[in-house]
Formats: structure tokens, sequence, C-alpha cells
């Protein structure tokens, strides 16, 4: 049993404005796992105030990047040295099988030096020539920190959401609340512990599990320079919407519904091993999820076929054994949620190939849901448009490319997507007709290297790499 009866605000574990913990219950089984202090308005206004002070009178924000570099990568060494307990930790919150959470761990090394290049490499202050030969002064440009960073991030790969804000937001000499969900009061609590070890200056970071509403209370906190959000459209758009009438920085990692479009010319087999990791990845709690699998109508039943046998192979059990593919639902409503998706599609007269409403048998007292796979599946559906979140493909043909590009493109959303083919050059112009951020070619993994984020209703900004690093900087230009 974890017990964290305190809360981590500005580098220091601190005794909570209220002093009731919550239970933190085991996906699997709904055992309560561990407990912890929830976060409320006046917790944050501590945390708030302590960023603020750090930044405006303290000295993170007159390092220099060298200097943040240095202190960062002691931290991402003690993470390191800490990724199975991590991992186990998240297991045990989420209900991610171990397979998923320890790739996860695996990533952030990866995700971390794509920002530290980014920060050697950046142009931290420039002086530019006048394009006028003529023009007797010159401008040199900086790039600094915006202030007081609100980081909200969402359950599902808790590690993973809070490097992609920490770090660059750290790095640019910002100061950060990170703001993470009550599921992962464990796991956040051993990072913060981490974050402590690492020694950052007083006030610099608080990690704060808490609810919906404490969350909404720290975006609009008037000491907010910037919020940083992944998590569903609806609040982004109720972020954006607070982000504007403050006129405060903003960006948004926000859901997807993404197609992977298998081209006539694919290996069937190898595609449909890919779409294992890149569609069911995470128990299907994944943004990026590829649970839209676009299929030629020549080809059409093999695939169907070939997608059963995968579904039906995948072996749904305990998170926490290493042979387990598909784990439990977060919640028992995200449970209820996917079963609802499931007989909408059923409703909607979609073909159900494999799976069902119906709990796995012998599963029945913890959060599972059976692995799901829809045919004969019309883009205009619900269980087309709608991001379920959960273990369930749908397969939709097409006649011909453009028809293809046209479904793929028929979404709310453009976070991610997929193109199989056994052409490179063929599935790179077919993924440069598809309106979506992020976009891989026969399931190779998603870089860290390039910007990661969405266009329509997957959200604004981007994250990963220099443009990431750049979403945390002001420009500043000095004429002289």
């Amino acid at each position: 049993m974890h017990t964290y009866d305190r809360l981590f605000i500005g580098g220091t574990w601190t005794e909570p404005s209220e002093q009731d913990l919550l239970d933190i219950h085991s996906p699997h089984d709904r055992s309560v796992i561990g407990r912890a202090a929830q976060a409320h308005p006046a917790d944050i206004d501590r945390a708030v105030t302590a960023a603020r002070t750090a930044f405006d009178q303290g000295p993170w924000a007159r390092t220099t990047p060298a200097e943040r570099i240095a202190l960062l990568r002691r931290f991402n060494d003690l993470r390191e040295a800490h990724d199975d307990e991590l991992a186990a930790l998240v297991t045990a919150e989420n209900g991610s099988a171990t397979w998923f959470t320890t790739a996860l761990q695996a990533s952030l090394t990866p995700q971390f030096n794509g920002y530290v290049k980014a920060a050697e490499e950046f142009g931290w202050e420039e002086t530019l020539s006048p394009s006028d030969p003529a023009v007797p002064y010159r401008s040199v440009v900086r790039r600094e920190p915006i202030g007081v960073v609100a980081a909200v991030i969402p359950w599902n790969a808790p590690t993973s959401s809070a490097y992609g804000k920490i770090v660059p937001a750290l790095l640019a000499g910002n100061t950060v609340v990170l703001k993470v969900s009550p599921e992962n009061s464990l796991s956040m609590g051993h990072l913060a512990g981490l974050l402590e070890q690492a020694g950052l200056p007083e006030g610099v970071i608080s990690v704060l599990p808490a609810d919906r509403g404490t969350s909404e209370y720290l975006v609009s906190h008037p000491g907010v320079d910037k919020i940083a959000f992944t998590g569903s459209t609806q609040a982004g758009r109720r972020i954006a919407s607070i982000a504007g009438q403050q006129l405060k920085r903003v960006s948004l990692e926000l859901g997807g519904k993404s197609a992977a479009v298998v081209l006539p010319d694919a290996d069937i087999a190898k595609a449909v091993q890919g779409l294992k990791f890149s569609s069911l990845l995470n128990n299907g709690e994944a943004c990026i999820a590829l649970t839209r699998v676009l299929a030629p109508r020549e080809t059409y039943e093999e695939i169907v076929t070939a997608l059963k046998d995968l579904v039906e192979s995948l072996t749904v059990g305990d998170p926490g054994d290493p042979g387990t593919f598909i784990g439990p639902m977060v919640r028992p409503d995200q449970q209820e949620r996917v079963r609802d998706h499931i007989r909408l599609g059923i409703e909607e007269g979609a073909r159900l190939v494999t799976g069902g409403p119906q709990v796995p048998a012998g599963l029945e007292g913890g959060n599972y849901v059976t692995p799901t796979l829809f045919a004969d599946v019309d883009n205009s559906m619900r269980i087309a448009q709608e991001e379920i979140f959960g273990p369930v493909l749908v397969v939709i043909p097409y006649d011909d490319e453009d028809d293809a590009v046209r479904i793929a493109n028929d979404s709310e959303y453009g976070l991610s997507g997929g193109v199989w083919s056994a052409s490179t050059e063929h599935a790179m112009a077919v993924a440069r007709r598809i309106r979506t951020g992020t976009l891989t070619v026969n399931g190779v993994p998603i870089g860290y290297d390039g910007p990661f984020g969405g266009f329509k209703a997957s959200g604004i900004g981007r994250e990963y790499g220099a443009v990431g690093l750049g979403t945390y900087t002001e420009y500043k230009t000095i004429t002289l």
C-alpha cells in the first residue's frame, strides 16, 4: 500500500489544505492499492505563489541554458534508475499492460534527448543584420521564458505526458505547476520525489493531483502565464476559452480518431502486425491510436479476417502479467463508456466481427472490455467519428486512393495517422494528402525530434524537439 499524505508544492512536501486522502483503486480487481492527498484551490494558490516568486525573484529564469540542462540531466538520470518502479505504479493505477508501461518508460530518454539537443542548438539570442545596408541599426532577438506554466496532463500515459511539458518548460527557464490526474497520484508522487532529489531551486516546480474543478481553478489563476494541456477535446475547448478571455498563452494536445490507410500493394500480414501496436496500444486508451482502418475493397475481407485473427489472439487479463497484451480500462465509468459504444455500433448496423459488449469471462471483478472488431462501417457512424478510447477497431472500405484520402480527412480530428504500402514513395504521396499532425509509414514509431500535435479539433501548438521547446518562450526584439 502506497500512501502520499502530503503535497509536493514548490519543491517541498507540504501538509494539504484538506486532510482527506483519496483511495486509489486497482482497475484489475478494484481493490485499494494506495491513498493520496489531493490538491484544492488553497493548495493551488500556494503552488502558484511559489512559482510566481521563484520566477520573478529567484535565480531560475536567469540561469543559463547549460545550467538548466545539467540539472535536468541529473533528474533524467534519477528517473532512468527508477523506471521499473514507475512502470509498475502506472500498471497498477491505470491497468496498462506491463509491456506498454515498460516501453513508455524507455521512450522518455529519447524524448528528453530531443529537447536537450534542441536547447543546445536553440537561438536563445541572435543578432540580425539589417536587410537594407543603408539602415544604421541592428536587432537582437531573444527567446525568453514565458513565466509560470500550468501543465495539465491526463491519466493514460502520465510519465510521457509529464515529460512532454515539464522538460521543455524548465529548459526554457519557466516555473511549473504540474496538475496530474487523481488516478496517477502514486506514480506522479514518485516522480515528484525524483524532482526533489534532483535539487531544483525552491518554488520552481509543484506536482499536484487534483480533480477537474481544481484544474479549472489552476488554469484560470491570474498568476499563471501559460497553459499546457493534454486531454479531451471537450476539456480543451473549455481551457481555450479561459485562455482567450485572459489572453494567456496556450497549447493543447487533444483527442484523435486516426485513420490507418492500407493501400492495395501493402503486405497485409505486416500491416496487421503493425496495427497491433499502433491501434491497440495501452488497451486502446491512447489519443494516437489508429482506430479507423481503411481497407481497399479488393482485399477488404482478407484484411478483416486477418484483423479478426489478431484481435482474438490478444491476451486479456492482469496487466501485471508479462503475457498480457490488453488490460482493464482505468475506471468503471470508462469501461461502461466503451461497452456503450460497442452496443451503439451494433445498433448502427455495423457488422460485429468479434468481441462485443460482454465482459471477458473470469474478469468480471475488474474494469475489463472484450477487444472488439467491427466491419462494414460507414465513416458517418458514431463509432467511426467519436473517440472511443478502448480496444475497439472499425474497418471501413474504400474504392480508390482518392476515396481513402477523403475518408481519412472526413473527421473533426487530425492528430495521428498511418499509411501502409510496399512503396515508401507511394506511402509518402498519400501521407502528404492527409490532414493530420503526425503520420507514420509502415508502422514505424513516432520520433521525438520533429513536432507532435494536431490539426483541427486535435489541438493547438506542438510538442517535442525545437518546435516544442519554442512554445515555452516569448520573443523579445531589442533594436540597437
